[in-house]
């Protein structure tokens, strides 16, 4: 087991941890939560030793093995697949070992880096990588193709998949919901439940932490305090303990009082100067419990909007898509034909999955992107706040909180679109704190935040421009459990539009009560909820599974010969069936001797990894190591060349 004790965990002058305890037992899967900053992924560099405790004691089982999810931004022209192999660090080790022993010449060694290759599972590995590619949502297509022609999103993905190809006994995941769609969610939950070892997870997405965790770890106030149960029952729990703190507090608040009281009154009396005397003993020694602040103290609300037009816009037969790269080629058109309006008041959840043109049609409304074809007709007096994917990047990192305010207010002055809001530096000064830039923290620079920080600067930003139309795409991305609970208050008493694209389940159950889906090329109604939606997910990737393999048996399939041919056409077929023999027959005959060579060096292959795992020899383990290379190296050249002939055979029939 995983055993913390007294722990003192440092991070320059902040103290993250202070004379911590906690146990986490094998098998267990774990959700670390905390606010931003609490301490979560330092815990994680603890555990993967790139940082050490500064006091106490910390102990992890040291054979277990460790896979977590690497945050570098992967830069190779390996394929996907084999750069998800090289995940398994077993296997490779142990292919490094074959190559070495077959160097030394050393015949014992040889025999004894075989059986490890075998054991590392050697023969099934494109397979497995494969089957995690495909999981996370790639097409059967791309798992050849290179690493460094994916965007970033998905080369996250592929380390994903990297770090669960890997064998463990302890697996750290922080935020591994992040760039998934949910059809790859769904899919990634189900792998995790299925994982035997020890699991921790860093995630906000709280109905992520609900299906794969059954312990809580909470760290506050520099403490660990675990629960038993996920993240639903941790917030139960919670709250018992804070209201019955809270209770306890208030009762010691009115005993303090009484003694305060007491004191005051008979302190300067000379008779009762003893009694008062111990009655401040009393009140010196009184345990004070700290009043208890909810988690979610953060709070803010977006100001009523000046104005509501209906409908805030129409579409009228609008394709949306990126303009042509250079003069003379064609715009790239992602969703074609659209008609739709967007009215007062509606609160619209846009679903789809990656590359589908989600974030294509809330860029076009924003005015990023102008249509392909059609028009959008904006209501009189639209005014949009818009959160992008991007938009913490376009935040200018040298520049303070107070810095970006004022130059927002100079923005909307030049443009005419003031809303109202106070635009005097100390006013912006007090609309920063409503945000929880406090003191200092207005003249910090933005590029030493946090991402969390980040986007609570570019929510305070949309909310003072008083929008009517909110267009959010994946605003949760960096926000911490208790920022997306002040975010889904937010939004629900927001008076003007919502149109929402989020992986967060929670929020989008909270917020919409409608959904589009972007699908094929359009825009349609979704009828129905979030969990109808995760059916039609599972669906519709049956489908395409049933469909690819539909498609590759009938490739396999020969044409079928017309029933009713005229005499010419039957003389023409029969010259091409016996030319069609002729040209075949050898290559026939050979792939018939080939597989049957192959089955002998299953059998063959079968009985040494069997002889090879009973207690023999070491010269008899070295004979047998050579005899399975021997085996393999046969095997391998026969199925290269059963493939050629098998194309040879489907060319000449062709």
């Amino acid at each position: 087991m995983i055993t913390l004790k007294n722990l003192v965990l440092r991070r320059g002058v902040k103290v993250l941890l202070d004379n911590a305890s906690c146990t986490i037992n094998p098998g267990e899967k774990v959700g670390l939560v905390g606010r931003n900053g609490a301490g979560k992924s330092s815990l994680f560099g603890l555990l993967n030793h790139t940082l050490h405790e500064d006091k106490g004691d910390f102990y992890v089982p040291p054979q277990w093995r460790m896979a977590q999810v690497a945050q570098d931004m992967p830069e190779t022209d390996q394929t996907a697949t084999q750069f998800v192999i090289d995940g398994d660090v077993t296997l490779l080790a142990a292919q490094e070992e074959v190559t070495a022993s077959e160097e030394s010449g050393d015949g014992e060694r040889m025999a004894h880096a075989y059986m490890a290759l075998h054991d590392a599972g050697a023969h099934d590995a494109p397979a497995r990588a494969q089957a995690l590619i495909l999981g996370l949502g790639f097409r059967t297509d791309e798992l050849e193709r290179p690493v460094n022609s994916f965007s970033g999103g998905w080369r996250m993905r592929l380390q994903l998949a990297r770090a669960l190809m890997c064998p463990s006994e302890l697996l750290l995941l922080d935020e591994p919901t992040n760039h998934l769609d949910l059809d790859a969610l769904v899919w990634l939950e189900a792998w995790l439940k299925r994982y035997e070892g020890t699991m921790l997870v860093i995630s906000h997405d709280r109905e992520f932490l609900d299906a794969v965790t059954n312990v809580t770890i909470h760290i506050h106030s520099a403490q660990l305090t675990r629960y038993g149960g996920n993240y639903s029952r941790f917030e139960d729990m919670r709250a018992e303990q804070m209201a019955l703190q809270q209770s306890a507090y208030a009762r010691q608040q009115d005993k303090m009082a009484h003694l305060q009281k007491f004191i005051d009154r008979f302190k300067a009396k000379a008779s009762k100067a003893k009694q008062a005397q111990s009655r401040v003993k009393a009140l010196e020694r009184m345990e004070k419990i700290g009043p208890v602040l909810a988690d979610a103290d953060f709070t803010f609300e977006f100001t009523e909007p000046q104005n509501l037009p209906n409908p805030m816009l129409a579409m009228s037969d609008a394709s949306f898509g990126y303009p042509p790269p250079d003069e003379g080629s064609e715009p790239t058109v992602i969703v074609r034909n659209i008609s739709r309006s967007v009215l007062a008041g509606q609160r619209i959840g846009i679903l789809g999955a990656n590359g589908q043109g989600k974030s294509t049609v809330v860029k076009t409304i924003a005015r990023d992107l102008q249509p392909i074809a059609g028009q959008i007709t904006e209501g009189k007096g639209l005014n949009i706040g818009y959160f992008a994917q991007q938009e913490l990047d376009v935040l200018r990192p040298a520049d303070t909180p107070l810095e970006h305010m004022i130059r927002l207010v100079r923005e909307c002055t030049a443009e005419g679109r003031l809303s109202g809001q106070p635009t005097r530096e100390q006013d912006l000064r007090s609309f920063l704190g409503n945000f929880n830039f406090t003191g200092d923290q207005v003249k910090q620079s933005v590029g030493s935040m946090s991402g969390g920080e980040k986007a609570r600067l570019v929510l305070c930003m949309i909310v003072w421009q008083r929008p009517n139309l909110l267009l959010l795409d994946e605003p949760t991305n960096h926000l911490d459990l208790a920022t997306r609970e002040a975010l889904s208050v937010a939004l629900n008493e927001f008076e003007g539009t919502v149109m929402l694209v989020s992986h967060d389940r929670a929020l989008l159950r909270a917020v919409c009560d409608e959904f589009w889906l972007v699908s094929r090329g359009g825009i349609e109604p979704f009828d129905g909820d979030l969990d109808d939606y995760q059916r039609y997910l599972l669906d519709m990737a049956k489908q395409s599974r049933e469909a690819q393999r539909q498609e590759q048996r009938d490739a396999q399939r020969a044409p079928a010969a017309s029933p009713v041919a005229a005499p010419e056409q039957k003389r023409n077929d029969a010259q091409r069936r016996q030319q069609l023999t002729e040209k075949t027959k050898p290559l026939k005959k050979e792939l018939e001797q080939t597989e049957k060579r192959m089955a002998q060096l299953a059998l063959e292959k079968t009985r040494l990894e069997a002889t090879m795992s009973e207690p023999i020899s070491p010269s008899d383990l070295a004979r047998n190591g050579k005899q399975l290379k021997a085996v393999n190296d046969e095997n391998d050249a026969l199925e290269a060349r059963w493939l050629e002939l098998t194309e040879a055979i489907e060319a000449a029939s062709a």
